[in-house]
């Protein structure tokens, strides 16, 4: 079946959807509409992405977090705020960008943005924030390379997803395409070191918050714990990985889009117990998909009853985001 369940968590086969046609299409478009109404987070698979593509990336982001702290840091932001490079432990606290004030994140990572700036673009703030200079390391050897072959890889993906949800959405396949020219998308690589005794209280791996922009496709390790999103029903609820698949949320821009039709679900990376792992080094790879800076976010058509308004004003992708981002910052 192209949709199935891992524990009650949806898995979708891109691959199967858009070889299907006819009702059979309609039928998955509807399934894919009711996934991102109740939860906002599935597992994609049938990607197609090169495995050898994803190894490579993983093996090289674990190599350069072994790298020692000075080594790391001299592939850090050149001041606070600024978007790329290396954040070590105790820099970021997401929970923060819910106005919830809380003990710094539990992780390190490394972070790039889009790969190419676009001709004519002369927006003062999309070229010092989104468009500003990725800061590559010094190591591992490839590492760049590696890197950009996976973005490339997810952008390619994220489009494709972009094209289901159309449909799902009840729109043509091709809706979203003229918003996501030259996307504004960004990418980390995500450490969460071995620790030696269970943290303090309150202290999570990545606090509360949820995402930004359209979707996100998160690759974590297999095996890997501590997962959680919130559930309709207030209640915490661990996502666990998909061999071969990716997992995949919405954002709050996409929220935004559809009216809240489609659910920004909350989610954290919680301490599971020792014995389940909690004191294991643990590491994902998070793609954060946002359409072009100037994209305009207005309530979708099909999302809008008949002679009823939108809950929200329109915004441009990258100020947005931006706005987002900045509330994060220690």
């Amino acid at each position: 079946m192209p949709t199935t369940t891992s524990s009650d968590f949806a898995v979708f086969d891109l691959a199967a959807f858009e070889a299907a046609t006819g009702e059979a299409r309609k039928s998955l478009a509807r399934e894919l509409d009711r996934i991102c109404r109740e939860t906002g987070f599935l597992a994609i698979s049938g990607h197609g992405v090169p495995p050898d593509v994803i190894a490579n990336l993983s093996t090289k982001a674990r190599a350069f977090f072994d790298l020692p702290p000075e080594v790391k840091h001299r592939a850090a932001p050149p001041y606070a705020g600024y978007p790329y490079g290396y954040l070590g432990p105790g820099v970021e606290a997401l929970a923060k960008s819910r106005g919830v004030d809380s003990p710094p994140d539990l992780k390190e990572s490394f972070n790039a943005g889009p790969l190419s700036t676009p001709p004519g673009m002369t927006d003062a703030d999309a070229l010092s924030f989104c468009f500003a200079d990725n800061i590559w390391p010094e190591g591992p050897e490839g590492f760049r390379p590696a890197w950009e072959a996976y973005f490339t890889a997810m952008t390619d993906l994220a489009r494709r997803i972009m094209r289901a949800f159309a449909e799902a959405l009840n729109l043509e396949t091709h809706f979203f395409d003229a918003c996501l020219e030259n996307p504004i998308s960004a990418m980390r690589a995500l450490n969460y070191p071995e620790l030696d005794r269970a943290p303090p209280e309150g202290q999570l791996r990545a606090g509360a918050h949820t995402d930004y922009g359209s979707l996100t496709i998160l690759l974590p390790d297999a095996g890997s714990r501590g997962l959680e999103i919130m559930t309709p029903e207030g209640a915490w609820r661990e996502i666990p990985p998909v061999d071969g698949a990716f997992v995949i949320n919405i954002g709050d821009l996409m929220a935004r889009w559809t009216n809240d039709r489609w659910v920004s679900t909350l989610h954290r990376v919680v301490n599971v117990s020792p014995e389940q792992g909690g004191l294991n080094r643990r590491q994902s790879i998070a793609f954060f998909h946002q359409p072009d800076w100037h994209a305009e976010i207005a309530t979708l058509p099909s999302c809008v009853g008949a002679g009823e308004e939108g809950k929200y004003e329109p915004v441009l992708s990258g100020p947005y985001l931006m706005g987002k981002f900045r509330k994060t910052v220690m």
